[in-house]
């Protein structure tokens, strides 16, 4: 599939050599041909770039302005027929009170102008896309002057807050004027929008506040001759003034968008080319640029960069500094301005440079120091090891080359040119056995501070090298601790100190098998992983190359054996299953550099810079299996480059010793780093094959992801499909590092970095629900402190810090007031003057609804990720109208375990607080049944606290995590890309069962003594319901498989449950459940036990059967909800709304 630019080189260069039409034949397009061609970038798949790209990053650029509750000025470039702001949501839009536009086509001008009047008969406010407009819309039919200021009308004093150009540069040239004009038209905080296809977006020499990419984006064109005609000449930018040559140049683009498109069964009839967006922002002090060079030189000769991706980004200017006050020097600049910097080390990672970003440039910090056991100070710790100081800007083969005349080496990766990036993210090389990850090596460093711009030192740093202006900060320890796997992403480092260890010599080496089959394959990659990988010790380590060349699979085998002298040395492989080694060499620790297969063997050597490359890892617990063997051998043989390969590194021994937690790098349970590389001659950068080659690499990975360990974070880059890899590559630690990124880095300076997890949702929601007066809010801040002032009691809960109250009329009152006018503060804490408003307030939200059905959804999605941002542990959400919210609303968030109480109040009470209105609704029926029922009738705030201490307290209570640590997850049972969750697996801990059936006690919110009977179902029932009859002396009775039970029974028929319709090949057929006459028969209460809580088609099909043996109360306890399937929802549409559910645990996920 051709890229956009790809194509209009083509159809150009087409136009010219086959037709011999030179540039004076060529004609502009009209308006109406503008017109027609522009359209095909705005439907059908194309319009996927503004769903899933331009209007979510708008989004991230205007929320500062939507949380000011100021209104928005704005002033767009080329925005066509309709601006793309029309598909903000509405109470964005509504914000926007004056509005500019600058449209040189004449068609595409009244259009807009259309547009933008809105329905006349619907009125103004609700008509217009931007309804809080106070007339002030103009447009300009011309184009953007950046020559004369005058042109523009009122340009001395109109500033606007957003100027966006919204695929409409180009042709504007030299672009960075017209961005540096648009600057000089900001407010205080505006933003300059550029989006634009990655190609040709050069705004030299300025510095962005936000950039974003979207490498996916495609665009869509119907295959017939007429679209393709309109297409083509909007994509070359040119007819033909001839209109016979024209049409013989259409056909001749007609056939070659046809040959270079790509075609998908999901779009009949479309021809798709590839289209990859950028997005860049800029704040008034885009051009302060020269402001830093002048006291921190740049960099004038050419810098090498090894990353292909970085390679092609044009930075801001790229800086050198030349001491550590330099260092602040740029990081204070950056503060000042809000910009941010990117690193260069070894320039290996893709973050490294970044279009219109400074990039520092570390060479000079090359030192390395060594500090022997004998010459450690005091305050160093008690290991007896030396210690090593590296400068940030020093590569792997000047460290080896220096330490081995010390007789020392650090455990680094394979590459002599990799720099900081490796050590700070992990580093895997051919000492991870025996000496673990170079990261695990680090006991402390130099950085500055980027919250700050101070200098500060963590861990065992040498005094001599500590600067004088340096402090240990107050979380040194978690500073350390991030920078033991990621820490590129917390501050500038200037040194790191390592652990050192003895040099070893290295005994390595080389056999090639040429595989005949997939059988052979696997069964050599099986025979590799037992006898060569899993039958030594730790001094040696076995890598494995998979590749293709000569028409055929290859396994490539590297073995590295490390001892302390030669005479010690063996051979380690026995018999003749491998063949012959191709050599065998003695290495020391700078020639094994070059050691690697892939190197000098393998298609001829993938050294001298003759290819380009993209790689991912993943990490695999083991590779012989059936299932992996399979997917390894099928991502070569789907290889779309020749040169492609898949490489294995031997991990395990130290690495895997270290605990998940015990580092930043979190993945520790794995045996193989499979590198996913994808190769193909650099002459063809930007080709069919170099897009190909890197769409396999994400392919490959996302088929080994469900049966991998995790990611490497090393490699991944700014492509936002690494960002949903991130996710996995720091294992238990994300949260932690993502909450630290907040903390260090709160005015995004290193943005452009190994990109860390967005904060947890709330554990806990608790919706507030009750009639208008009821003292909904009261309630809802006094159980808040109590969740504070659970910090003091560990006992009880160590989890639950941060608690806070939100009322989610306040999204509807802001937009009412928006509309109206109306002062939303008064809306929000004066109470007359709320009641003056109440019946418009109501009318206008009904209104809201019936216009967009999912905004319930949207506002309280909108609470729970603002509090998430806030590190909000509890969330309390005031004011909800909908009837069943937890059944409606808890899929939203299945990561979060959601509680409704439901607080009630007498009418004497209500008088008694002054509330005034309708109170008709107050006594209306509930038609669900609330998690809990308060009844607020006495004064002051002590049965509120004793609620909360009695009804909510132990929903985050450590016996709770205690319980769900002993569920374990099992990936990919019973199914691929399944996450299983074995809930029965409690049984088998010590003390599960005991814990669980006292759980269950407690949290019943009615008494025991008044439960007739605990009623379960086969099998999972079984396992926890005994235990709990048994602890509070109820009958139990079970339900079982129609046919198991003696006669008299009462049976109902059942579908199948969730996780059984996943185990079963055949059509899944429903049966019959029964339950004994005599035993239930008579029963006034009754609670239900169960395991889980997922699609709720067991639970009903006991709920009908308990119906039907007449039992009055029933009530349901489950010790794990996955509300991702919506079992609430089931129960209250089938009848069951009445029924309480309650559950000790919740998980996210199927």
């Amino acid at each position: 599939m051709a890229t956009l630019a790809n194509l209009k080189h083509t159809l150009v260069q087409a136009a010219t050599t086959d037709t011999a039409i030179l540039s004076p034949g060529r004609i502009l397009l009209t308006d109406a041909q503008y017109a027609a061609g522009f359209s095909a970038f705005t439907e059908g798949p194309s319009w996927s770039s503004y769903c899933d790209f331009i209007i979510p990053e708008l989004l991230y650029l205007l929320a500062p302005l939507e949380k000011s509750n100021a209104s928005i000025s704005v002033l767009e470039i080329g925005p066509g027929p309709k601006s793309v702001l029309g598909d903000l949501p509405e109470s964005l839009r509504a914000r926007i009170r004056r509005y500019t536009a600058f449209e040189p086509n004449a068609l595409f001008a009244g259009k807009l102008e259309e547009w933008l009047k809105g329905n006349e008969e619907m009125g103004k406010n609700l008509g217009s896309p931007f309804a809080g407009h106070k007339g002030d819309i103009i447009i300009h039919q011309a184009p953007f002057n950046v020559d004369n200021d005058a042109a523009i009308e009122g340009s001395s004093v109109e500033k606007y807050d957003i100027i966006l150009f919204c695929h409409s540069m180009y042709g504007m040239k030299p672009q960075h004027k017209f961005i540096e004009q648009a600057i000089k038209m900001l407010v205080d905080g505006g933003i300059v929008a550029v989006f634009h296809r990655e190609e040709g977006l050069h705004i030299d020499g300025l510095a962005c506040h936000h950039s974003a990419s979207y490498p996916t984006g495609v665009i869509g064109v119907q295959d017939n001759d007429h679209a393709l005609d309109c297409f083509a000449s909007f994509v070359a930018g040119f007819t033909i003034h001839d209109v016979d040559q024209n049409k013989a140049v259409q056909a001749i683009w007609r056939k070659l968008c046809r040959a270079l498109a790509r075609r998908e069964d999901a779009y009949p009839n479309i021809l798709l080319f590839s289209a990859p967006e950028v997005m860049v922002a800029f704040n008034q002090h885009a051009n302060t640029v020269p402001e830093l060079t002048i006291d921190v030189l740049p960099v004038l000769e050419h810098k090498t960069i090894k990353n292909k991706e970085a390679r092609s980004q044009r930075s801001a200017t790229i800086v050198r500094p030349a001491y550590v006050n330099d260092v602040q020097t740029c990081v204070w600049w950056a503060l000042e301005h809000g910009l941010g910097l990117t690193i260069v080390g070894g320039g290996h990672s893709a973050h490294c440079l970044r279009s219109n970003v400074v990039a520092i440039d570390m060479s000079a910090f090359d030192c390395v120091s060594v500090l022997a056991r004998e010459d450690r100070e005091e305050g160093l710790g008690n290991d007896s090891s030396s210690l090593v100081v590296v400068g940030a800007g020093c590569k792997a083969d000047k460290i080896i080359n220096y330490m081995q005349s010390e007789g020392l080496t650090i455990p680094l990766g394979s590459r002599p040119s990799v720099g900081a990036g490796l050590w700070l993210q992990g580093g895997i090389g051919h000492l991870t056995r025996l000496y673990g990850l170079t990261c695990d090596s680090i006991v402390g460093a130099v950085m500055i501070s980027v919250a700050s711009g101070e200098i500060i030192h963590v861990g065992c740093v040498p005094r001599k090298h500590i600067p004088a202006a340096s402090s240990r900060p107050e979380n040194e320890a978690d500073i350390l601790w991030a920078l033991k796997g990621a820490g590129t992403n917390f501050g500038v480092v200037v040194s790191v100190t390592f652990k050192a260890y003895p040099a070893p010599t290295y005994v390595v080496r080389n056999w090639v098998l040429p595989l005949t089959n997939h059988a052979d394959a696997k069964r050599r990659l099986k025979e590799f992983e037992e006898k060569v990988a899993n039958a030594h010790d730790n001094t040696y380590s076995a890598d494995a190359y998979l590749y293709w060349e000569n028409g055929r699979l290859n396994l490539g085998i590297t073995t590295f054996d490390t001892t302390a002298s030669y005479m010690n040395m063996r051979p380690r492989l026995k018999g003749n299953i491998w063949g012959t080694e191709n050599d065998f060499k003695t290495m020391d620790g700078f020639e094994v550099f070059e050691a690697e297969m892939y190197m000098s063997a393998m298609h001829g050597g993938h050294g001298g810079g003759k290819t380009s490359s993209f790689k991912r890892c993943v990490f695999l617990k083991g590779i012989g299996g059936p299932r992996m063997a399979h997917r390894l051998i099928t991502a070569v043989e789907s290889r779309p480059s020749s040169l492609c390969y898949l490489h294995l590194l031997h991990g395990g021994g130290r690495a895997g010793e270290v605990t998940p937690d015990t580092t930043a790098f979190g993945c520790r349970e794995w045996d193989f780093a499979c590198v996913i590389t994808g190769v193909w001659p650099r002459d063809e950068d930007g080709t069919k094959v170099a897009q190909a080659s890197v769409q396999w690499v994400y392919e490959v990975v996302e088929s080994l992801l469900p049966l991998s360990n995790g990611i490497y974070g090393a490699d991944l880059g700014p492509d936002p499909r690494d960002a949903v890899l991130a996710q996995r590559a720091f294992g238990p630690n994300a949260v932690r590092l993502g909450r630290l990124k907040r903390v260090m880095d709160p005015h995004h300076v290193l943005a452009w970095t190994c990109p860390l997890p967005k904060p947890p949702l709330p554990k806990l929601i608790i919706l507030v629900t009750g009639e208008h007066g009821a003292g909904k809010d009261y309630c809802a801040s006094v159980w808040c402190s109590s969740f504070s002032d659970m910090q003091e009691n560990e006992s009880t809960s160590t989890h639950c810090t941060h608690a806070r109250v939100v009322r989610i009329s306040d999204v509807t009152k802001r937009e009412y007031a928006t509309y109206t006018h109306a002062d939303f503060r008064r809306l929000v804490e004066d109470r007359e003057y709320k009641e003056e408003h109440r019946e418009k307030l109501t009318a206008f939200y009904k209104e809201q609804v019936r216009r967009r059905p999912r905004l319930p959804e949207e506002h309280f999605l909108k609470l729970v990720h603002d509090a998430a941002a806030a590190d909000v542990d509890v969330l309390f959400i005031t004011g909800m109208r909908d009837d069943a919210p937890v059944a409606f609303f808890s899929h939203l968030v299945p990561e979060s375990r959601v509680v409704d109480v439901h607080v009630q109040t007498s009418e004497s009470s209500r008088v008694a607080r002054g509330v005034v209105g309708d109170n008709k609704a107050n006594g209306t029926a509930l038609s669900y049944r609330p998690n809990l029922i308060f009844e607020n009738n006495l004064p002051g705030p002590r049965a509120a606290h004793e609620f909360a201490q009695s009804g909510l307290h132990h929903f985050v209570h450590n016996d709770i995590e205690r319980l769900a640590d002993m569920v374990r997850a099992v990936p990919n049972f019973p199914k691929p890309d399944i996450q299983f969750r074995h809930v029965l697996g409690i049984s088998q801990q010590p003390g599960g069962l005991t814990l669980c059936a006292s759980l269950l006690e407690s949290h019943l919110t009615e008494t025991w003594a008044k439960i007739d009977a605990i009623v379960c179902c086969e099998v999972g029932g079984l396992v926890f319901a005994p235990a709990l009859a048994s602890l509070v002396g109820v009958p139990l009775v079970p339900i079982r498989e129609a046919g198991k039970l003696p006669p008299p029974t009462i049976s109902v028929a059942k579908d199948t449950s969730y996780i059984s319709s996943l185990t079963r090949s055949q059509t899944n057929v429903g049966k019959r459940i029964e339950i004994e006459r005599g035993a239930i028969v008579g029963c006034e209460s009754a609670v239900v036990v169960d395991d889980v809580l997922s699609t709720g088609e067991t639970l009903c099909a006991v709920l009908r059967l308990l119906k039907e043996a007449d039992v009055g109360k029933i009530m349901v306890m489950v010790v794990a909800e996955f509300p991702l399937h919506r079992g609430r929802k089931l129960l209250q549409e089938r009848g069951f709304g009445m029924v309480s559910v309650q559950s000790l645990l919740v998980f996210g996920g199927q």
